[in-house]
């Protein structure tokens, strides 16, 4: 298809008469191509390189939320491929299938149509064990990930580059779309608090697919190892879904939305501090924070005040399927995704807090995991500065540095053009 010259006509007057000027119209002509359709990187894998796995004993390692532009899910489509021979399944947390709620660990069982192992790697182990892949030439890996790394599937994706590794075994990595893959915020991991909440040496958003966060990978932990990216194709780092990407799937019970994805770093902690409610058990989990004794106008007065880059606050009272109580909630509206720094953002929420109603109130609860909330953001650095008072301006200050020197090592991994 040729491209499409769009040409904007422009009138001016000349001895007061009102002219084209057709000088400026071809100097200001612009070439609009016809943009290739979106294709996630299963697609690409079977239609242009479907010789990666002829011939070869398949392993995946997916969930549901990995599917086909047509809708179906990664597995059924290598299943269903002629002349393929899936001989095993891998299931991250959430596992193969993704009915397990966040922490529960799965047993291995057997595939109740295609009859081969379906092996859970969170479970009694979550590294595979060489005799997983003892039968296996080729691991193919297909996640909707977040590109955040208290997400556990890159967890999951490091162990499974060592293990190939180790064993000699070809990877191929189908990628996909991530929220925020402009986007890196938040403080290195330091290895001291490495934990599977946290295992690459990255910040907590590293803006990265899984197809580039495996390059880095394979790079940072000195694999030897044959390791392939299938690539989608019509794909520009856009922050937001674009028309004819496939439907979204939630990759765990609680990213329920794209826009979820953008905001889960922000609220994070709440993992680690009971005392704020996150939306757990409503639809807006993760974009939503509230407490007891916390007041929604005050929070949002302070937390707009500070002019965060690329997000807004905003009252919205809600109910959860958990309890008849109405939350005093504030939202949280990402408006510009690729200036909005999540991690940022949730150590501004955290001071304000702090700063309003106190330290206690937030640390306090009996059931807070001062050790967790460590993992979570791979240190222990911002915890102690919160609770020296320091604000978020000073906490990021110390992250500049090493995420300067971290983008440096991700620029020579990405696939993908910024427009």
């Amino acid at each position: 298809m040729r491209p499409v010259f769009m040409v904007k006509r422009r009138r001016r007057r000349i001895n007061g008469n009102p002219v084209v000027g057709f000088c400026r119209l071809i100097s200001e002509a612009r070439i609009m191509a016809p943009f290739p359709s979106f294709l996630p990187g299963i697609d690409v894998l079977i239609r242009r390189h479907k010789d990666w796995l002829a011939g070869r004993r398949l392993g995946l390692v997916s969930h549901p939320a990995a599917i086909t532009r047509d809708g179906m899910s990664a597995g059924e489509r290598l299943w269903r491929v002629p002349g393929l021979r899936l001989k095993a399944v891998f299931g991250p947390e959430h596992g193969f299938f993704g009915t397990a709620s966040a922490g529960e660990p799965l047993a291995h069982q057997r595939h109740p149509a295609w009859h081969i192992s379906v092996f859970s790697l969170y479970g009694r182990t979550r590294k595979p064990t060489s005799t997983m892949f003892r039968s296996l030439d080729t691991i193919v890996v297909d996640l909707q990930d977040l590109a955040a790394r208290p997400y556990t599937f890159v967890s999951t994706l490091r162990y499974i580059l060592e293990k190939a590794s180790e064993l000699k075994k070809n990877v191929v990595v189908a990628d996909r779309p991530v929220p925020l893959p402009r986007v890196i915020d938040g403080p290195l991991l330091d290895s001291r608090f490495e934990s599977f909440v946290g295992c690459v040496r990255a910040p907590m958003q590293y803006g990265m697919t899984p197809g580039e966060m495996a390059l880095w990978l394979k790079r940072d932990l000195g694999l030897n190892l044959d390791l392939r990216i299938a690539r989608m194709r019509g794909y520009c780092r856009q922050p937001g879904r674009a028309p004819g990407w496939p439907p979204w799937i939630p990759p765990s019970q609680g990213i329920r939305s794209w826009e979820t994805g953008m905001a889960y770093l922000a609220t994070v902690f709440g993992e680690a501090l009971p005392a704020i409610h996150i939306g757990r058990n409503s639809n807006l989990i993760f974009q939503v924070f509230a407490a007891p004794w916390m007041k929604s106008q005050p929070v949002c007065e302070f937390l707009n005040g500070l002019r965060l880059a690329g997000v807004a606050f905003y009252r919205h009272p809600y109910k959860t399927t958990a309890s008849a109580t109405t939350f005093d909630g504030v939202r949280i509206a990402v408006v510009d995704p690729n200036v909005f720094r999540p991690v940022l953002t949730s150590v501004a929420i955290l001071s304000c807090l702090q700063a309003l109603y106190g330290c206690r109130k937030v640390w306090s609860h009996p059931d807070t995991r001062p050790e967790f909330f460590d993992k979570l953001y791979g240190t222990d650095s911002v915890r102690k500065a919160l609770l020296d008072g320091e604000n978020h301006i000073s906490i990021g200050r110390r992250w500049k540095p090493p995420l300067r020197v971290f983008n440096r090592t991700r620029q020579s991994c990405l696939l993908y053009p910024a427009e």
